[in-house]
């Protein structure tokens, strides 16, 4: 029966490869039936990788690297309420080169009771913990990662339990953004619920436990007279605002001495900048900072001053170079007006935009 099942197995599967095939052979325990396909290809002429101890062993192997490898880097917590641009952060973030670990990315989920994304199914929870191990893997522990600040379930999937203790045990940089702004973000991030009313309408059924069937009954109807704007902005200071709130210092022991970054609105110019001052070593140190609603409004830069594009790292440094307030240290300021400022230039930069996940694709049946 063995010799028959492994015909079956090179016809179906083998015949068609190429000489230079390198197959990776494995079964739950390691045993004879591995062994014996992985003698029988090599003697047709492959080079076999053999799983030793099979299936089983792998994952108590990843397990146990997974807890030693999350602890051996200093993450960088991007905080903020919904909507605040924090996964747009993390892909400015990546397109510069930073190391970042995009966990809904990841998890095919953005993270919330309406985080399903349609038509996209979550990996099943041994999948999500390899990708996680194989992306930890290519870091330099001797650079900080970027991450959001999760809970501990992305949709129905668990993060890790020694990344979520490193995670929450790390530095966090409080990002904001405008009201109007945040509703503006979510209603281009979740714009098939823009297109579907109904499935936005269904969906929102599942807040009836804790907002009350009332509440969310006024959300559909008004979703259905077209208002989905208003809701959108009902839901996060009524329902999801007050939520962080009141779980971000519960669980993050930092946040209290986050580093504030205000952003005064979503732009892909705005995001790099926010990215390229974040990487510099100075701001990736927590400072208290005031919170945003206290902080002046500061013009822009007249364009007619700086027309030329070659300007604009000399217009940068210029401002590194001015004293920072009273209450922070030269090495540590963040200077958030200087996003404000040199927003004047966007229209002479083009971002890609683009963030690309580095993962090896292991077989399904191995994740």
């Amino acid at each position: 029966m063995a010799a028959r099942n492994i015909a079956a197995h090179i016809e179906r599967e083998v015949i068609d490869k190429p000489k230079n095939w390198k197959p990776l052979v494995y079964c739950w325990r390691g045993g004879n039936r591995s062994g014996a396909l992985a003698t029988i290809l090599g003697a047709i002429g492959f080079q076999v990788t053999l799983v030793s101890g099979g299936y089983k062993a792998w994952r108590a192997a990843l397990v146990a690297e997974l807890a030693d490898i999350a602890s051996q880097f200093s993450y960088r917590v991007i905080c903020g309420p919904t909507g605040s641009g924090k996964t747009r952060l993390l892909h400015a973030l990546s397109a510069r080169g930073a190391q970042v670990l995009d966990l809904e990315a990841l998890a095919n989920h953005r993270s919330s009771v309406l985080g399903h994304i349609p038509g996209v199914p979550q990996p099943s929870q041994k999948r999500f913990d390899s990708i996680i191990w194989n992306t930890l893997r290519t870091f330099d522990p001797a650079l900080p990662v970027f991450v959001e600040s999760e809970s501990k379930k992305v949709g129905n999937l668990r993060v890790p339990d020694a990344l979520m203790e490193a995670m929450r045990a790390s530095a966090c940089i409080d990002l904001r953004l405008p009201d109007e702004q945040r509703v503006a973000l979510l209603l281009e991030d979740y714009d098939f619920f823009v297109a579907d009313p109904a499935h936005f309408c269904s969906r929102l059924k599942a807040l009836v436990e804790l907002r009350g069937k009332a509440v969310v009954e006024g959300w559909i109807e008004k979703v259905e007279a077209g208002k989905t704007h208003e809701v959108v902005l009902e839901l996060l200071t009524q329902h999801y605002d007050p939520m962080y709130a009141q779980s971000i210092r519960r669980n993050f022991k930092q946040y209290d001495q986050a580093t504030v970054y205000p952003l005064p609105e979503r732009s892909l110019d705005t995001l790099d900048l926010a990215a390229r001052e974040l990487m510099q070593p100075r701001s990736i140190r927590p400072q208290s900072l005031p919170a945003f609603s206290d902080r002046p409004a500061v013009p822009g830069a007249p364009r007619a001053l700086y027309v030329i594009q070659g300007l604009l790292g000399q217009a940068a440094d210029r401002l590194d170079a001015l004293p920072c307030p009273s209450d922070r240290s030269q090495s540590t300021c963040l200077r958030p007006w200087r996003g404000p400022f040199l927003l004047s230039f966007s229209s002479w930069r083009a971002h890609a935009g683009v963030f690309r996940i580095r993962s090896w694709e292991l077989p399904n049946s191995l994740s």
